[in-house]
């Protein structure tokens, strides 16, 4: 038998093993099984035509090569009200020459004292705070997420990229530790901590991406006066405002019902084995990586170091996280805190085949806010800022400049990141 074919067994007899198992929880768990051995028999079709071990080296050869998620800026932590600790880096704005910076070469600071610091002040005024643009990632992801954006725009705005907790650097939720579910609020106090640490004068601009815009969600809901004094424009990717409890997923409603009764308490009982749940994910590879890259994108040409990068972000998430955060995502409903954002622009922008967080949901926040641009892009799933960058950089830039947060001079020059690094 060779190697391929053996491969294609391989991942077969795992599905049905896996499938078996789900048995055991009753019909739903049934429905389960056939939704993994369907994905498994997909990922087997491949197998067929590319070795194990081919596929091994390829991956690490992404791995080694793929630039993504190398970008760092200045690292700073929040403390959120329970403790956690949140990581976040900023990127800053490129210092102009004095002139540009201060309106003229008279306004400029004075030369250096003799005690080497230099004068930062003029008539007892300092230069205005400039406006801050935070991005929120979503579910299993990190702020690499934003990776292609970041690498347009840093150097043009002042950025701040921040690890949700339990997420990517941040630390574990301590509340969580304690046996506190997450919950879609808990997640927007977070955001005001960062925004307090990381931006605490002038203006910001939010920008969040599925997990990412309910927590600016939650911040409105919790946070009325913040969002009426400081935020100058908005940006909502792929994202909803409530009812993703209906969300079938693009399968069958009939089995989508069966798993939904069970998942909750067949996540807890995975987190509960963590240890040995994740080794199961290292031995199942191809399957997850089946699955991640159908609900994460919807071109069938995705640059194979891009769906290497999401695989490897949603891999890193432990899977007791993944747990404690699932039940946050029925119970989220934002929609009344959305009047909010009605006085600053708005984008809402969203993969036309999203199976994650359906393109109806962004129909249906501008349902609430008619004045923002709703921008659908076709043939694009959930992780639409990683499978087309150019199309989201290019309209949060235009939504930057409406903000207020950075020239349109400059953003010509950097609306794509077609030759940006990472970007072949």
């Amino acid at each position: 038998m060779s190697e391929s074919s053996a491969g294609a067994g391989d991942i077969v007899a795992a599905a049905a093993t896996t499938a078996a198992g789900w048995r055991r929880a009753g019909v739903a768990g049934a429905a389960i099984g056939v939704l993994a051995a369907g994905a498994a028999a997909g990922v087997a079709v491949e197998r067929l035509t590319v070795g194990r071990g081919m596929r091994k080296k390829a991956r690490l050869a992404l791995d080694a090569t793929g630039p993504y998620g190398s970008l760092r800026g200045t690292p700073g932590r929040a403390l959120a009200d329970d403790g956690t600790e949140l990581y976040y880096e900023v990127d800053e704005v490129e210092p102009p020459q004095a002139a540009d910076r201060y309106g003229s070469a008279e306004s400029a600071p004075g030369p250096a004292t003799a005690s080497g610091t230099r004068r930062r002040r003029l008539f007892g005024r300092k230069a205005p705070a400039p406006v801050t643009v935070v991005f929120s990632h979503g579910y299993c992801l990190g702020q690499d997420s934003w990776h292609f954006q970041r690498a347009a725009l840093r150097g043009l705005v002042r950025a701040v990229y921040w690890d949700q907790r339990s997420h990517g650097r941040s630390g574990r939720g301590r509340a969580q530790a304690d046996g506190v579910p997450v919950g879609i609020d808990q997640l927007g106090r977070d955001l005001k901590a960062v925004i307090d640490a990381a931006a605490p004068e002038g203006r910001i601009v939010l920008v969040g991406h599925s997990m990412g815009g309910m927590t600016m969600m939650a911040l409105a809901d919790q946070y009325p006066a913040l969002i009426r004094d400081r935020v100058a424009a908005v940006a909502f990717v792929g994202t909803s405002s409530g009812k993703l409890g209906e969300v079938n997923f693009g399968l069958p409603v009939a089995g989508v019902n069966a798993v939904r009764r069970v998942l909750p308490g067949v996540l807890r009982a995975l987190g509960s084995q963590a240890e040995l749940v994740e080794k199961g994910r290292r031995a199942t590879a191809d399957l997850f990586a089946g699955l991640i890259k159908r609900y994460s994108f919807s071109s069938k040409d995705v640059d194979p170091a891009v769906a290497r990068f999401a695989e490897r972000l949603i891999e890193s998430t432990p899977i007791d996280v993944v747990a404690e955060f699932y039940p946050a995502f029925t119970e989220h409903d934002k929609s009344g805190a959305l009047p909010a954002f009605r006085d600053v622009p708005v984008l809402i922008l969203a993969g036309e085949k999203d199976l994650v967080t359906p393109s109806s949901h962004s129909e249906a926040i501008a349902d609430v806010l008619p004045d923002a641009e709703l921008i659908l892009v076709p043939d694009a799933g959930h992780l639409v800022m990683l499978e087309h960058p150019e199309t989201v950089t290019d309209r949060l830039a235009d939504l930057l400049v409406r903000g207020g947060a950075v020239a349109a001079a400059n953003v010509g020059e950097h609306g794509s990141t077609a030759q940006q690094p990472g970007r072949r």
